[in-house]
């Protein structure tokens, strides 16, 4: 099968992506086999290939956010030829006391789809059936992929951010992750302010219902009860923090973030501010997610790329040249 595989992380400019040949991987036991149809861009992926985030075995395939159907499976779990996602949680002990209070995605023994395990930038891969989620049939693989990281992690990163009902919701960088996420809070009821260095990302944010916005450092037009930053970019954490009201919290959403420079704080922390990660997601977010976006179907911004363009595909979203996500279409 042909695969992408991160043969020499550094700057995307300098080639750390290699399109290779690979056997068909073989199943375990517990483990589905998938025919991947497409699968989504992360930002992950990226800080994977240029070494912001430390390989974990060598020449990884990236991806975490694939569609496909069923090979083969273990008994009992899914027939074959069925539509099916394979996401960034790809398994935990179940046993350590992170696993036993539904905390799973803090599990220290969890491994991660594209990380430890080869992803979806191939022709099939493999995941343990506990952690695949059943997907419709009818829907373009195209548009659910980018459900199975940019959504579950922004549902995630929303819930983090404790946003009240009819709260107003900051959202600092407009990518794949947030323009969906923005969907959940304005369907929720919240005001949305957005704030993105790119013009285009900005138009969008308003066409999808935001009631604002503006530059990544400008100020929000009022004080914000939650904000959520999407964008890798350290230094603005104590833009974001300063932009929200008394009792608000700032959830990161990220895997990676530059450096956060000094904290100021009566400015940034002071009258209970809050400042808090996110770590992955459950698969109980998954399913919550997932469910919520069957029944309502969000807008999804989608950029196609061909099976041999892995390497474009993430230059332009290093060079910020995509508007929502960017899709490898695979089969």
């Amino acid at each position: 099968m042909d695969a992408w595989v991160v043969a020499r992380p550094g700057p995307i400019g300098s080639g750390p992506l290699e399109r290779v040949r690979l056997p068909v991987p073989r199943p375990g036991p517990d483990e589905v086999l998938v025919k991947v149809e497409a699968c989504a861009v992360c930002r992950t992926d990226l800080h994977l290939a240029e070494g912001d985030l430390p390989p974990r075995r060598q020449r990884t395939v990236p991806g975490h956010e694939a569609v496909g159907r069923v090979v083969s499976a273990p008994p009992g779990t899914f027939p074959a030829g069925a539509r099916v996602g394979v996401a960034w949680l790809r398994s935990t002990c179940g046993a350590c006391r992170y696993c036993r209070r539904g905390l799973e995605n803090l599990c220290p023994h969890s491994t991660y789809t594209g990380w430890d395990a080869d992803g979806g930038y191939a022709g099939y891969l493999t995941a343990p059936a506990a952690y695949v989620y059943p997907l419709p049939a009818g829907p373009p693989a195209a548009r659910l992929a980018p459900l199975l990281c940019a959504g579950i992690i922004g549902y995630r990163a929303l819930l983090r951010a404790d946003l009240p009902e009819g709260g107003r919701l900051g959202i600092y960088g407009f990518g794949a992750s947030a323009h969906l996420t923005a969907q959940v809070a304005l369907a929720q009821g919240a005001t949305v302010h957005v704030l993105t260095r790119s013009p285009a990302a900005r138009r969008l944010a308003l066409d999808l219902g935001a009631a604002s916005a503006g530059d990544a450092r400008d100020a929000p037009p009022e004080p914000l009860d939650a904000a959520i930053l999407f964008a890798p970019v350290g230094d603005l954490v104590p833009v974001a923090l300063a932009a929200l009201d008394r009792g608000g919290v700032l959830a990161v959403a990220g895997i990676h973030l530059s450096d956060i420079p000094v904290l100021d704080y009566d400015r940034h922390l002071f009258q209970e501010r809050t400042l808090r990660s996110v770590t992955a997601n459950t698969r109980a977010d998954g399913r919550a997610y997932l469910a919520a976006a069957t029944a309502h179907p969000p807008r999804v911004s989608t950029v196609a790329y061909p099976a041999d363009a892995a390497d474009r595909a993430l230059a332009d979203l290093a060079a910020d040249r995509i508007n929502g996500v960017a899709v490898l279409h695979m089969s």
